[in-house]
């Protein structure tokens, strides 16, 4: 049939995503008495469940680009992006065992906070700077920079295939995010993201539904992926220099995702924030699962893509003009009779960039006052600390709305500057894997370690900006337009279809060019992360690192692990009760009066338990 356009009904279904999401924040502004300390407004009073954390986790980590970008990179390099379920699951682990446990029981309100307790405050500063420039690498990172790409590139794809609105999208979607980030707080940007997810899976199911009704089965899409190569899934060879196989995914892809999710402030802001710490590592665990729903649907996604289009690419057919316009290009194609469903698919996009957005600013006005206005402004009363985050969450939304207009205009320029700041996520992520698991580390050690890091990862990083990787090994699959009936122009524009992907230049390629600086883009985080800890022990070591005197309460201890099987549930349901409304309570003092330990106090209130265990 004739390519839709979109209707009426489109802009009905994306303007109600849009609302909801304001209403929540309404609701969250004046739910339970408002926000009255920026502990409410930052962490949501640390009392949130494990399921809705865990869904907003997965929201966050989701951006558009996982809607728009994943089935198109499966559609063109195949299914071996799916062995990334392997990381995630590796990912979900460290992050529970190794680093939650310390932020929790230090109950900080950010990450960065722990660098000044466990080092000292000059690289609690080196980290906040670092952070508010561009923290982790990939697109959940929660950077003024990368948020202006978010907002941007999807609202760019979606415009030029759908002729949706390019800025009353990009402005809308501002507005509405810095909206509900403003009023609410925490609260608000994680219902709002539980919301948000259902969006993005009924977006991407209405897409597969349809596809596998259009192609007649879901046995003829894998047929057809099978036949065009599509399955690639065991590819061992170890070469690190390859983009994807096997080794580069789990290795490399598990220390690149570490750093955004076991020490990045948007995605430690949130767990934090739980009840207790068996609902915080739940909220993790329940995530995993959401991660690997996410990536089936995309992973299917890809594959319909291919089934429908084998014979004829729209990219090469001159259809769209990048990857990313592959799926809402499907999306009008297939379900351009069924009024409202694009629009469905438009704001599960679109839902991407809210979670993200959202959570970004929540972040970054939490990294602005807790590191760099708490410590300096000792008078400021909590009243007043909470009004001083909700403006913080005003100026970064108009920043953001800001850089979205800069992407347009550098869109390349920063896309660039981008991947090179995404080394950082390495160094910082050795920087905490030494505080947390070198009980001999120094300050001096891990300064000189993440200095190490970061040149080493910005020099690999310049290097594969300026020289890309050759075609090989990246390794794109064979696309066809066999079957396109062309009326427009001639057809030599197919023939030789990789001279218009890959332009080479012919630069004098250095030698380095084609061994160091064509290193998989996943290992960049390995290798600054493996730097700073080995450099920061080394070094740690020489400046006497052994005979320093720390606090076990800064690290990774035996107990940490082994409190998992121990405490009946309900136990630690029932300290977290006594406790929570102060963050920490030393144990020898009652929580009612200070006089008596509250062990005492719990025995006097409840005569029928002996220590907590009923008789």
């Amino acid at each position: 049939g004739s390519m839709g356009s979109f209707t009426v009904w489109d802009y009905v279904v994306f303007a109600a995503m849009l609302l909801i999401s304001a209403i929540i924040g309404i609701y969250y502004a004046f739910a339970g008495g408002g926000q009255k300390t920026s502990k409410d407004f930052l962490m949501g009073g640390r009392s949130m469940n494990a399921l809705p954390v865990a869904l907003s986790l997965t929201a966050s980590f989701m951006s558009a680009v996982t809607v728009l970008g994943t089935p198109a990179e499966i559609y063109h390099y195949g299914a071996i992006f799916c062995i990334f379920a392997i990381t995630y699951g590796l990912v979900v682990l460290c992050s529970a065992e190794i680093f939650l446990p310390v932020f929790y029981k230090l109950g900080i309100t950010s990450t960065y906070e722990y660098l000044e307790l466990r080092f000292n405050k000059y690289l609690r500063l080196c980290g906040t700077i670092l952070f508010i420039i561009q923290t982790a690498s990939k697109p959940q990172s929660c950077s003024t920079l990368y948020t202006g790409i978010v907002i941007y590139a999807p609202a760019l794809a979606l415009n030029q295939v759908t002729g949706f609105n390019l800025w009353g999208a990009v402005v809308a979607t501002g507005v509405v995010c810095t909206f509900y980030c403003t009023l609410g707080g925490l609260k608000a940007v994680v219902w709002t993201d539980v919301f948000q997810v259902g969006i993005m899976v009924a977006g991407f199911s209405s897409v597969i539904i349809r596809a596998v009704v259009v192609q007649e089965g879901i046995g003829r899409i894998v047929n057809d992926s099978y036949y065009g190569g599509r399955l690639n899934f065991w590819d061992f060879d170890p070469n690190p220099l390859l983009r994807h196989t096997f080794w580069t995914i789990v290795i490399g892809g598990t220390f690149t995702w570490t750093g955004i999710y076991g020490v990045n402030q948007s995605q430690v802001q949130r767990y934090i924030a739980c009840k207790s710490r068996f609902h915080a590592k739940m909220s993790l665990y329940i995530n995993l699962v959401g991660l690997w729903a996410i990536l089936a649907c995309a992973t299917l996604c890809g594959l319909a893509l291919y089934s429908i289009y084998k014979d004829c690419d729209p990219w090469m057919a001159k259809q769209v003009t990048a990857f990313d316009q592959l799926m809402p290009y499907l999306v009008l194609d297939i379900l351009h009779d069924f009024p409202g469903v694009p629009g469905l698919f438009v704001a599960s996009a679109y839902s991407g960039t809210l979670s993200t957005v959202s959570s970004s600013i929540n972040a970054l006005a939490a990294v602005t006052v807790e590191d760099l206005i708490r410590p300096y402004f000792k008078s400021l009363s909590e009243k007043k600390l909470s009004w001083i985050s909700m403006g913080m969450s005003l100026f970064y939304g108009g920043v953001c709305i800001a850089m979205a207009a800069l992407a347009s205009v550098l869109g390349a320029l920063l896309q660039a500057a981008l991947s090179i700041f995404g080394m950082v996520g390495g160094p910082l992520l050795g920087l905490f894997a030494l505080g947390i698991l070198c009980s001999f580390a120094n300050g001096i050690g891990a300064f000189v370690g993440l200095v190490s890091g970061f040149v080493i990862s910005l020099w690999v990083g310049i290097g594969s900006q300026i020289y890309p990787p050759l075609p090989e090994r990246t390794k794109p699959l064979y696309l066809s337009t066999a079957g396109c009936n062309i009326s427009s122009g001639n057809l030599t524009s197919t023939a030789i279809p990789l001279t218009t992907v890959f332009n080479t230049p012919t630069v004098d390629r250095p030698a380095l060019a084609d061994s160091w600086y064509s290193l998989s883009y996943l290992y960049f985080s390995t290798l600054g992360t493996l730097i700073t800890v080995v450099v920061g022990i080394i070094i740690s070591l020489l400046t006497g690192g052994l005979k320093q005197n720390i606090d076990h309460k800064f690290l990774l201890t035996k107990e940490d692990f082994l409190s998992n099987f121990s405490q009946p549930k309900s136990e630690t349901v029932k300290k977290v009760e006594v406790l929570n409304w102060k963050p920490f309570t030393m144990a020898d003092e009652g929580t009612d009066n200070p006089a008596f330990s509250h062990i005492e106090m719990d025995v006097a209130s409840n005569q029928n338990k002996v220590n907590g265990l009923h008789i």
